[in-house]
C-alpha cells in the first residue's frame, strides 16, 4: 500500500504549486509518521487495482516537529487539533466531489475521539508570477474557504524539497488552514 502511496503523492505533487521531485524512499519514510500514529487515517480511492486518490489525518501531537512549531509557538494545545495531511486525486478524478467527500471523511474521523477542537491543513505559497505556474492553474482557495477554513498567515512552516527538475533542496513557505470542528 505506501508503494503505491508514494508513488500518488509523487505524481500528483509533481505539477503546480508543489512542483515536487519526489523520491519513494522518502514518501515511504513521510508515511511512516501515520502508520506509527493508532488515530490516524488513510482512505484511499481505488479504480479497479489502481490507487487514484487518497487523504490522511492524524493528532497534530503525532505530526512532525516542523509541522507541530507554529502551533507550540502560538500557545495552542496540540493535544486539541487533528492534522490533514495530503488530498491527493488524479487530474482525471477530480471535480466528481471526491474532494469533498476526503474532508467529510477526515472531519467525521477527528470528531469520533471527541477531543479535537479544531482540524488544520498546509499549502504551499508560490508567487503568482512563478513562472512554471499555468495559466488556468486555479488555487483551491476558494474551495477550503467554502469548507469553512481559514487561512492563519500567522501559522507558518517551510518544507524542504527539491523543485522538479533541480538537484539541490530548497525551503517552501507552507500557510497553515485551520477549522473549528464543533
Amino acid at each position: 500500500m505506501f508503494d503505491d502511496l508514494a508513488a500518488l503523492r509523487i505524481a500528483v505533487f509533481y505539477d503546480f504549486p508543489y512542483l515536487y521531485e519526489g523520491l519513494v524512499a522518502y514518501e515511504k519514510s513521510y508515511l511512516e509518521t501515520y502508520a506509527h500514529s493508532d488515530r490516524s487515517l488513510l482512505f484511499a480511492v481505488y479504480d479497479g487495482a489502481q490507487l487514484v486518490g487518497a487523504t490522511t489525518a492524524l493528532p497534530l501531537r503525532d505530526e512532525t516537529a516542523e509541522v507541530q512549531l507554529p502551533f507550540i509557538t502560538a500557545g495552542y494545545d496540540l493535544d486539541s487539533i487533528v492534522y490533514f495531511g495530503e488530498s491527493i486525486l488524479l487530474p482525471a478524478y477530480r471535480g466528481l466531489g471526491l474532494g469533498h467527500r476526503f474532508f467529510n471523511e477526515r472531519e467525521a474521523h477527528a470528531r469520533q475521539f471527541g477531543q479535537y477542537t479544531m482540524a488544520c491543513f498546509c499549502a504551499v505559497q508560490r508567487p503568482v508570477d512563478h513562472p512554471l505556474r499555468p495559466v488556468d492553474y486555479q488555487p483551491l482557495d476558494g474551495f477550503w474557504t467554502k469548507r469553512g477554513y481559514q487561512r492563519d498567515k500567522s501559522l507558518q512552516s517551510e518544507f524542504v524539497w527539491p523543485d522538479r527538475n533541480e538537484t539541490i533542496a530548497s525551503a517552501k513557505p507552507m500557510i497553515y488552514w485551520t477549522r473549528p470542528l464543533y
